[in-house]
C-alpha cells in the first residue's frame, strides 16, 4: 500500500491507497501549531494539539494503527510538494539530491515547500528504509514553451527565476489520466475551486495556463485578486508596505473583496448585486483567459471543469460556457479532482521504471 501525504502550513492530509489505486482510507490532521488540533480518519475524530508536522505525522500513523495500516505493510509513500521548479519537472524517487533541489526551490514557494519538505524528513526519521517519491504542483506545466512562459523582462530577472511556472498540475495530470484513451486533441481544463486555475491541454500535454509565477496571477478566485497591473501592485505596496500588500492580493481579495464572502454557494444563494456581481467577474474572466487558452491551441474540442466549484456548481459551469459559445458548443464533461491519487499513480510508476 502507498501512504500519500499533502502537508500544508497548518494541516496534514493524508489518504492510503492500494497498488490498483484503489482508496482504502483518508484522513487530515488539522490545527498544527494551534491547541485545538484534530485528528480525523475516516468517520473517527479525535482532538489532538500537534506542535509540529512531524507530530502530526506519528499522530496520523498511530490512527492508522487503528485501520491495521502500519509502516510494515506500507511499500512507499508519496508526497505532494508545490514547486519544482525548472529542475524538479517529473515525479522523482526522495534522494538527497532531490532533498536539495526542494530546499532551492524555497524562494519560489516560501509558505508551501517548507512544509512538504517537513513531511518528508519527519517521515524519513520515523521509516528510513520506507521508500518516498514526491510530486511536483508545477512538473504538469513544464511542457509550455518558453514563449508561454518567459516575461517580456531582462534577462538577469529571468534567470533569477522570475518566469511562469504555473500550479494546479496535479489536478490535471489526474484529468488526463481520468479521460484516458478519449481524451480529447484540444482539452481546455478549468480547476475551479477557492484557488481557480485554467490550462490549455493538447493532446496530453499542458501548453498554456493560467496561472504563473505565483498562484496569484489569472482568473478571479476565492480570496486572490487574479491579474492585476504590476503598476498597481507596485502602488498598493507603497502604501501598504510589501506583507500587508501580499496579505491584502491573496487573503483579502477576489470573491471576497466583490461581495464579502469567498463561499461559492453563498454567493449564489445571495439575492443582492454585490453578489451578483462577484458570480459574474468570477465567469467573465475565467472565460476570458479561456479565450486565450484556446488560440493557444489553435480551438477547442471539449472543455472539463474540475475543483470544488467546477464540479458542483452548474450554473458556473453553464455561465462560463455561455460566454464560450462563440467557439461552438464542445463536449463538457466533469472529473472528479483528486490529486492524492494522481501522487499515488505518480509513485507507481517511478517504482515500476526503478
Amino acid at each position: 500500500m502507498i501512504l500519500v501525504l499533502n502537508a500544508g502550513s497548518s494541516s496534514l492530509k493524508v489518504e492510503v491507497f492500494t497498488p490498483d489505486l484503489q482508496s482504502v482510507v483518508s484522513g487530515a490532521v488539522t490545527e498544527i501549531g494551534g491547541t485545538d488540533g484534530e485528528v480525523r480518519l475516516g468517520d473517527s475524530r479525535e482532538r489532538l494539539a500537534t506542535a509540529t508536522h512531524a507530530d502530526a505525522l506519528r499522530a496520523m500513523l498511530t490512527a492508522l494503527e487503528s485501520q491495521s495500516i502500519s509502516l510494515t505493510t506500507l511499500t512507499a509513500a508519496a508526497h505532494r510538494v508545490v514547486h519544482g521548479g525548472t529542475i524538479l519537472t517529473q515525479p522523482a524517487r526522495v534522494t538527497p539530491a532531490v532533498i536539495s533541489a526542494i530546499e532551492a526551490c524555497i524562494p519560489l514557494a516560501p509558505l508551501h515547500n517548507p512544509n512538504n519538505l517537513a513531511a518528508i524528513l519527519a517521515l524519513q526519521e520515523l521509516a528510513p528504509d520506507l521508500p518516498q517519491y514526491c510530486s511536483f504542483g508545477t512538473a504538469f506545466h513544464a511542457s509550455n514553451p518558453d514563449v508561454a512562459t518567459r516575461y517580456a523582462i531582462p534577462q538577469t530577472e529571468h534567470d533569477a527565476g522570475i518566469r511562469r511556472y504555473g500550479f494546479h498540475g496535479l489536478s490535471y495530470a489526474n484529468m488526463v489520466a481520468e479521460f484516458g484513451t478519449r481524451l480529447p486533441h484540444r482539452l481546455l481544463a478549468l480547476h475551479l475551486g477557492n484557488g481557480a486555475s485554467l490550462c490549455a491541454i493538447k493532446d496530453g500535454k499542458s501548453i498554456a495556463t493560467s496561472m504563473g509565477y505565483s498562484p496569484l496571477s489569472g482568473l478571479t478566485m476565492g480570496t486572490r485578486s487574479g491579474d492585476i497591473d504590476g503598476a498597481a501592485v507596485l502602488r498598493i505596496s507603497a502604501a501598504l508596505g510589501e506583507d500587508e500588500a501580499d496579505r491584502m492580493l491573496n487573503k483579502n481579495s477576489g470573491l471576497k473583496a466583490l461581495a464579502g464572502d469567498n463561499n461559492m454557494k453563498n454567493l449564489l444563494d445571495r439575492d443582492d448585486p454585490q453578489a451578483a456581481f462577484a458570480v459574474e467577474h468570477f465567469c467573465y474572466w475565467a472565460a476570458r483567459h479561456a479565450g486565450s487558452a484556446i488560440v493557444a491551441m489553435g480551438g477547442v474540442d471539449a472543455v472539463a471543469f474540475t475543483g470544488g466549484i467546477g464540479e458542483n456548481a452548474s450554473e458556473i459551469r453553464d455561465r462560463i460556457m455561455a460566454h464560450l459559445a462563440c467557439f461552438g458548443a464542445p463536449e463538457v464533461h466533469v472529473i472528479a479532482a483528486d490529486e492524492e491519487k494522481a501522487i499515488a499513480r505518480d509513485a507507481l510508476s517511478v517504482m515500476e521504471a526503478d
